[in-house]
């Protein structure tokens, strides 16, 4: 008998096909949360396996996984039988192709009508792209938000982070599960959800879409938070690194011309903003970044000093706060997840060990047994 770990979603039953960084970071999340979620892979494996086993174990641990051919129908009913007692199914397979293994939401929602069944797709599971293939970089581009920063050559810059995978696909599907369980609980019935990554970047650019509809493309570079305004920018310093500054507002900016020495009329970028621009430059990278970082020290500009990845790990305030952790799952140490669960809500279930390739055989897969004030695993 396995004991469930405590939580908000203690119980909750989460069979997910996902594979690679979306899917599966919103299935650590609700595993985080205290969901028992087991994870389907094909033979062979989640391709991350082999890219990055780290990545995989830190996505995937605290999942029971198996391994099912969804060529061989025998295979295909014993993970009926489990999505039979599943309360949240999320799959990540190009539109239609659950429904050709018999796997899809009208199917399966016949057997089991409370079943939240969430597809996450690059376009969505309708439309005129629906089915074409994509990646992170080709659903940024497609809304246009990634034409919208600029190196200072006015050049093409890559994104630091996989936006429409976490922001577009992970986080939605978080949040629109939570909302179809809650009206679970009203109409007794649950839902088929379709998180299009593509469709979801658009909040991350909300700025822009008034003057879209006017007709007016913003500039690569030239916008007021992309590189266009002295008061959002990145300025370097004298020993090569960077002062991130961001005085927005005008007291903001007040202290942060006090601080850099921009006196006068130089001051009001309302004339001139490149020309500001450069004055800003010029002064912040006549000195290193540690003099910028003791000048900024304490002081209300909000204005830092660019950490590198090194010292933002080092940094104790991450680690008062328990953002960040090191587990040893006897494979040798690896960073624990770090997710966007509240610490009150979490269950440490995702410090634990990722699945192993296998592991736990198909047809010995089991539900918990759930019960008032007890959840054990049969």
């Amino acid at each position: 008998m396995i004991p469930l770990p405590d939580g908000p979603l203690r119980g909750l039953r989460v069979l997910d096909f996902s594979t690679l960084l979306p899917g599966p970071l919103a299935t650590a999340v609700l595993a985080e949360a205290g969901a028992f979620v087991i994870k389907v892979e094909r033979p062979g494996g989640d391709e991350l396996r082999q890219v990055s086993p780290v990545d995989f174990a830190m996505l995937n641990a605290g999942k029971v996984g198996v391994v099912a051919d969804l060529k061989r129908p025998e295979e295909v009913d014993l993970v009926r039988g489990l999505a039979d007692r599943a309360d949240v199914l999320v799959e990540q397979f190009r539109p239609g192709v659950m429904a050709r293994l018999g796997l899809g939401y009208d199917d399966l929602a016949r057997r089991n009508p409370g079943l939240v069944y969430c597809s996450v797709t690059g376009y969505g599971s309708s439309g005129a792209r629906a089915s074409i293939a994509g990646h992170d970089l080709n659903y940024v581009a497609a809304t246009g938000l990634l034409c919208l920063v600029a190196d200072p050559a006015g050049g093409p810059v890559l994104p630091p982070t996989l936006i429409a995978d976490i922001a577009g696909g992970s986080y939605p599907a978080v949040i629109n599960i939570l909302l179809a369980l809650a009206g679970r609980t009203v109409s007794g019935r649950g839902a088929r959800l379709d998180v299009a990554m593509t469709d979801n970047v658009w909040p991350l650019q909300y700025w822009m879409l008034a003057g879209a509809l006017r007709g007016e493309s913003p500039r690569p570079g030239k916008e007021r938070l992309t590189g266009g305004s002295p008061r959002y920018q990145i300025y370097p310093t004298a020993d090569g690194r960077l002062v991130a500054a961001a005085p927005l507002e005008q007291r903001f900016w007040e202290v942060f011309c006090d601080l850099v020495g921009l006196v006068g009329v130089d001051r009001d970028d309302r004339v001139d903003p490149i020309a500001t621009i450069g004055l800003v430059r010029a002064l912040v990278a006549a000195r290193d970044s540690g003099y910028w970082a003791g000048r900024f020290a304490g002081v209300d500009c909000c204005c830092s000093v660019v950490a590198t990845v090194a010292e933002a790990v080092a940094d104790p305030a991450f680690a008062e706060r328990g953002v960040l952790g090191v587990v040893d799952d006897g494979s040798g140490p690896r960073p624990v997840m770090p997710l966007p669960v509240d610490q009150g809500l979490r269950t440490g279930r995702t410090a634990g060990t990722a699945p192993t390739l296998g592991g736990t055989a198909l047809a010995e897969a089991r539900w918990p047994a759930t019960r008032e004030g007890t959840a054990t695993a049969e």
